[in-house]
């Protein structure tokens, strides 16, 4: 009797923890230049790519629009309505037309269970958001920092 107990409490204790999983970065994480056909951009402008575009692993960005620079990585343990990612662009200084200097942007990411990679990016599409200097860029899901990686931009 006594060894069901435990076994069952084991079981249950076992369950619990499945269930608390925690979403983690799996495997490597790609960083550096998206790569792109499209030369000739203009300000405002955005273009559409695949979501297995290319990346060019580097951390020297060039500073020009058109430039899309970030993180492609797979997490693991995803579950619907779980805490969403905090993406965190710390900037050298990105002063908008408003005359406002922007050192951090924040953006809330829900979290797509069948996604099987997320992305973390900022693409240069207006004269003043290139901003020479160094950009750090850091996933968070609520207080626990899952991945990050620095950029020179230049």
């Amino acid at each position: 009797m006594h060894y069901t107990r435990v076994a069952m409490m084991a079981g249950l204790f076992a369950w619990a923890g499945l269930s608390q999983a925690d979403v983690r970065v799996e495997g490597p994480v790609e960083y550096g230049i998206f790569s792109s056909q499209y030369q000739d951009y203009q300000p405002g402008e955005r273009v559409l790519t695949r979501s297995n575009q290319e990346i060019e692993r580097t951390e020297q960005i060039p500073a020009k629009l058109g430039t899309k620079f970030g993180m492609r990585y797979s997490l693991a343990g995803k579950r619907e309505g779980d805490t969403p990612l905090t993406l965190l662009y710390l900037t050298p200084g990105v002063v908008t037309p408003d005359g406002l200097r922007h050192d951090k942007f924040e953006v809330q990411q829900k979290l797509v269970v069948g996604a099987p990679q997320d992305v973390m990016a900022f693409e240069f599409t207006e004269h003043h958001e290139v901003v020479p200097g160094e950009w750090h860029f850091i996933v968070f899901q609520g207080d626990r920092k899952l991945a990050e990686q620095r950029f020179m931009v230049r």
